[in-house]
């Protein structure tokens, strides 16, 4: 039997996504009076000089900065609460779904999901107001030593790495101990690609817009409109002008009417129209007319 398939996903990244700074600049840096400069040059020397991953290379350096700190897990989810966001958000994710949803499309069981999938730390997410408004958030995680500090990477996540959580999504795996390269056929995923939209910046997203577009599925490069440099809406231009990764850019502002507003509103509604002609389409090929006089 096939899986209802009425759930539809709207995938987001975090840095430069929600949010107009790195989180680590906005909460991270001040709290422990580390120079963002400094802190940079050296993951770069790792990066280029001594070929580290450059997630691996961040975590690394987070770790022998906070080393003296002695810092925790649950310190830094105290920390996620002084997240900053672009406008429009954490309440788009309340109140999206107003007037889009149509009582037929809550009658089939149609609903919208939200998932953060971030290079970030999962701590100051965890600790955020996006917490409780979203279905999942996947990011880095620190594992702790005996004495309760964060002290090595559990879980790195890289912008390749990206895409496995698109999967999880997909088949509905989101728990770690589900093994997601476990096959299941395309029909019993309960959020197919085609019923995703993904919400990101800039190239470390191209492997997830590539998985979601090829699959049927929407993307969008948001930009910041206050860049008065233009590096951010360069970015997003080259993904839709010349690399063909995405279709649509738009200025990151999540406040209803926007033009993100709009984008994301009509991708809902024309995804939701399809389940609901699907639906219908499945339920006249299986009904049999009844013999006639």
């Amino acid at each position: 039997m096939a899986a209802p398939q009425n759930k539809i996903a709207l995938v987001f990244d975090y840095d430069q996504t929600l949010s107009p700074r790195y989180m680590q600049d906005d909460v991270v840096f001040p709290e422990f009076g580390i120079d963002p400069e400094q802190f940079w040059k050296k993951c770069n020397t790792l990066v280029h000089d001594e070929q580290w991953d450059g997630e691996m290379a961040y975590l690394k350096c987070l770790l022998d900065y906070l080393e003296m700190d002695r810092v925790t897990n649950k310190r830094l989810e105290e920390l996620g609460a002084g997240l900053n966001f672009f406008p429009g958000v954490p309440e788009i994710f309340d109140d999206l779904h107003k007037g889009i949803l149509k009582p037929e499309h809550e009658a089939a069981g149609i609903e919208i999901e939200y998932y953060i999938i971030s290079s970030g730390l999962k701590a100051l997410l965890d600790g955020s107001r996006l917490k409780n408004k979203v279905k999942a958030i996947f990011g880095c995680e620190f594992g702790e030593n005996a004495s309760g500090h964060i002290a090595f990477p559990k879980r790195a996540i890289s912008h390749t790495t990206k895409t496995q959580f698109l999967f999880r999504i997909n088949k509905g795996m989101l728990d770690y101990s589900q093994d997601v390269n476990d096959h299941m056929p395309p029909e019993l995923r309960p959020v197919p690609f085609d019923n995703m939209v993904y919400v990101g910046d800039g190239p470390t997203d191209v492997p997830c817009f590539t998985v979601i577009t090829r699959n049927g599925g929407h993307g969008i490069a948001v930009y910041n409109p206050e860049d008065k440099s233009g590096r951010s809406f360069g970015k997003c231009f080259q993904l839709c002008a010349h690399a063909n990764r995405v279709k649509h850019i738009a200025p990151a502002d999540y406040r209803e009417g926007s033009h993100l507003w709009l984008l994301l509103s009509e991708m809902v509604r024309e995804i939701a129209d399809r389940v609901l002609r699907n639906r219908q389409d499945e339920r006249d090929r299986g009904t049999v007319s009844a013999p006639t006089f």
